[in-house]
């Protein structure tokens, strides 16, 4: 009799790593966006191959947290046509100072070292989707 009880809290235990592996296996390939910094922005979307649209972001902006989930959907799509980056404006001030933004979020896409297009504001996947591919 004492082993059913047992056997019940085994499973208990063996099913929890297997719920926190899936959902890291999940966020695995959600997040495929880059985080770009001041200091490796040349790097990683002036000096890029492909296209990039970066997000300029901010934790506490709640239009970019809807926006957020929309970009990495498009980032896993779209991941041979444009590379999608994320740039926080608290943690790094000089890039949006040095490109004029003043409302976020703000999306620049960038091709072969030059700003080709801006939207501001949050809006649908299908609106970005279509900005993009019209821009790159």
């Amino acid at each position: 009799m004492k082993s059913i009880p047992l056997l019940r809290k085994w499973k208990k235990v063996t099913k929890r790593p297997v719920d926190i592996w899936k959902k890291i296996t999940r966020l695995k390939y959600l997040m495929t966006t880059k985080n770009v910094t001041d200091e490796n922005f040349d790097a990683e979307v002036l000096k890029s191959d492909k296209p990039t649209l970066v997000d300029f972001w901010a934790e506490w902006c709640g239009p970019c947290k809807q926006v957020g989930p929309i970009l990495e959907e498009i980032s896993n799509e779209m991941k041979d046509e444009v590379i999608i980056a994320k740039h926080n404006i608290d943690e790094h001030p000089n890039q949006p100072t040095k490109y004029g933004v003043r409302g976020i979020p703000t999306m620049l896409l960038f091709k072969s070292g030059e700003l080709k297009a801006t939207k501001v504001g949050a809006t649908t996947k299908s609106n970005i989707v279509s900005w993009i591919k019209d821009n790159i």
